[in-house]
């Protein structure tokens, strides 16, 4: 008995009935929705599918629902919010809980409350 699972990524690509028969004939268990990507209503959609093709496969798949997390982003950057500036390693840049138009000292995110988890001097990936 088998007892690793095979979990594939379901996509626009491999979501249509004859590719899921296809990945479930080559050993597919779980299938994984990416909620980051596509519509609630096309993951029903695909999930109704699998369901569908189970009588078929003589076994159930699993679903795995990969949702989304919360987007942090920066706000707006120079005059008018279109621009971008170039950030310069190792340059002190602050992260601000209000609002402010981005420049090279400084800008906003999207989400706030996460800041109270930072220290001045926190190294930060952007």
């Amino acid at each position: 008995m088998r007892r690793t699972k095979i979990v594939c990524t379901i996509g626009p690509a491999s979501s249509s009935a004859a590719e899921l028969d296809r990945l479930v004939t080559a050993g597919l268990d779980v299938a994984r929705l990416n909620f980051s990507h596509g519509t609630h209503e096309e993951h029903a959609e695909v999930i109704e599918r699998i369901r569908a093709g189970e009588a078929g496969w003589g076994h159930p798949i699993a679903i795995l629902q990969d949702l989304q997390g919360p987007k942090i982003r920066f706000g707006t950057f120079g005059p008018g919010g279109g621009g971008r500036v170039d950030l310069e390693a190792g340059r002190p840049f602050t992260l601000c809980a209000r609002p402010v138009v981005g420049t090279v000292e400084q800008a906003s995110i999207t989400h706030p409350e996460y800041l109270k988890d930072l220290r001045a001097g926190d190294e930060i990936w952007m």
